[in-house]
C-alpha cells in the first residue's frame, strides 16, 4: 500500500484506451467507445475477485458510504453505530444521510468492540458500521450475531481493507453492504474512486440508479430514461476506472509484497518483550497494509515515536492526537460546525458527545503505533528498516 507506488505500462494502456476514443463519461456515447467500458469492466473484475454478485463504482469511498446508507433506507430519526477510531468520512456519511452517529469503544482489534455495540443498540438503531481500519477486520462473527438479534443492518466500511478476507470470504461481502476506497493512498487506486458491493439484487438496482441522478438505465437512449427515485451524481469517470482496472488485476502482486514486507518487520519486533500486536481475528485474511503494535504505556509509545524520527524511520502514526482518524480531536464534529442547519433530532442525539469519555479507546490508541507497509521497498530496505525500528524501540526501554 499504496498502489500508486507501482504505476506502469498496464495503467498507461488502460488510460490511453479512454483517451484515444475520447469518451471520459461512464454512460452513453456508445458509438464512439470502440468497445471500451472501463467502469463496467472494473465492476465485473471486483465481482469476480470478491465473489460477490454486485459491485457499483462511485467517485470515492465516502460517496460509496453515502450510497450504502441511502439504499439501506437510513435517514432522519435513525441511528448508526460507528467506532471512535476511523476516518472522518464515517460520521460525514451518516450526517449526510440525516441520521445520528453513535460512537462506541474499540477493542484490541482497533475496531468496534461487540460488547460496546450491544450496549449502544436502541430502538432507533438502523445500522452497525464496523470499520476495518489499517487493513484488518473487526470481530465480524460477534457483530453479525448482534445485528441478527436486533434486526439491524451490518454495513462494512472496508475502505482501508481491500483484498482482506475473513474465514475465506472477502471483507466487504460479509455484511449487507460493503464499501471500498480507491483513492490515491489505498491498496489499489483509481486516483479518486470507490465502490460498494452487495449480494441483494434490489439493493444493487437502487445503488445503480442512486449514483446517477436516479436514472433507471433501461434502454439505449439516455435521454429517454425515467427516474424511479431521486439520486445524485456519484459517477466515477472512465479515466479513473481505467487506472483502477489495471490496478485490480495486480491485486495478488500487491498483497504478496505487503505480506512479505510486513512479516519481516513483525518478526523483528517480536524479539522485544514489551511490544504486543493488534489482535487480528483472522491472521490469514490480513491485507497487510499496516503493522500496528502497542507499547505498554502511552508514555513509552510517545518515546518510540520520537525515537523513530531520530533513527530515520518514516511512515508511521500514533493516532491519539490525529484530527482525521480519532474522536479526541474531532472538534468540528462535536460542535456540529456545519455550513447548513442541522436537524434537531441529530442535535438531540449528539448533545452529550462532548462530555462522553472513551477510556478503553484512549488506552488502545494512545499506546498504538501503526506503520505503513510500502510496496516500493526493496528487501534490503525492509531489513534495514526492521533493524532501525528495533534499535529505536530498545533505545527508550
Amino acid at each position: 500500500m499504496p498502489g500508486f507506488e507501482l504505476f506502469g505500462a498496464a495503467e498507461k494502456k488502460e488510460v490511453n484506451d479512454v483517451l484515444e476514443n475520447g469518451v471520459l463519461m461512464r454512460y452513453g456515447f456508445d458509438g464512439m467507445r470502440n468497445g471500451h467500458w472501463k467502469a463496467k469492466e472494473l465492476e465485473q473484475e471486483l465481482e469476480k475477485r470478491l465473489d460477490v454478485k454486485h459491485a457499483q463504482l462511485t467517485t470515492s469511498g465516502t460517496t460509496a458510504l453515502n450510497v450504502a446508507l441511502a439504499i439501506l433506507g437510513v435517514g432522519a430519526g435513525d441511528e448508526v453505530i460507528m467506532p471512535t477510531f476511523t476516518f472522518v468520512a464515517s460520521f460525514e456519511s451518516i450526517l449526510n444521510a440525516g441520521a445520528t452517529p453513535i460512537l462506541v469503544e474499540i477493542n484490541d482489534t482497533l475496531t468496534l468492540d461487540p460488547k460496546a455495540v450491544e450496549a449502544a443498540i436502541t430502538t432507533k438503531t438502523k445500522v452497525v458500521m464496523p470499520v476495518h481500519m489499517c487493513g484488518s477486520m473487526a470481530d465480524l462473527d460477534a457483530l453479525k450475531v448482534i445485528c441478527n438479534k436486533h434486526n439491524v443492518y451490518l454495513l462494512e466500511d472496508a475502505c482501508q481493507a481491500y483484498a482482506g478476507t475473513y474465514k475465506g470470504k472477502a471483507l466487504g461481502t460479509i455484511g449487507n453492504v460493503g464499501c471500498f476506497s480507491f483513492d490515491y493512498v489505498k491498496t489499489i487506486t483509481c486516483g479518486e474512486g470507490g465502490a460498494l458491493v452487495m449480494n441483494d439484487s434490489t439493493l444493487a438496482k437502487h445503488a445503480d440508479q442512486y449514483t446517477d441522478h436516479g436514472h433507471d438505465h433501461i434502454g439505449n437512449d439516455r435521454g429517454a430514461e425515467t427516474h424511479p427515485y431521486m439520486g445524485y451524481n456519484y459517477r466515477i469517470s472512465e479515466l479513473n476506472a481505467a487506472v483502477g482496472l489495471a490496478q485490480v488485476r495486480r491485486t495478488e502482486e500487491f498483497i504478496d509484497i505487503q505480506k512479505k514486507n510486513k512479516k519481516i518487520l513483525k518478526d523483528a519486533l517480536r524479539t522485544i518483550p514489551e511490544v504486543s500486536f493488534r489482535r487480528i481475528p483472522d491472521e490469514e485474511g490480513d491485507s497487510a497494509t499496516f503493522l500496528s503494535f502497542f507499547m505498554p504505556t502511552a508514555e513509552l509509545s510517545n518515546k518510540v515515536v520520537k525515537a523513530f524520527s531520530e533513527y530515520g524511520v518514516d511512515a508511521y502514526w500514533n493516532y491519539f492526537d490525529n484530527n482525521w482518524h480519532y474522536v479526541r480531536k474531532w472538534e468540528h464534529f462535536k460542535d456540529l460546525r456545519s455550513l447548513f442547519p442541522i436537524s434537531d433530532h441529530i442535535k438531540n442525539g449528539m448533545q452529550n458527545l462532548k462530555k462522553l469519555e472513551f477510556p478503553q479507546s484512549d488506552d488502545f490508541i494512545s499506546r498504538n503505533i501503526s506503520c505503513l507497509i510500502k510496496l516500493s521497498w526493496t528487501e534490503e530496505e525492509v531489513h534495514n528498516r526492521a533493524n532501525k525500528m528495533v534499535e529505536a524501540i530498545k533505545s527508550v526501554l
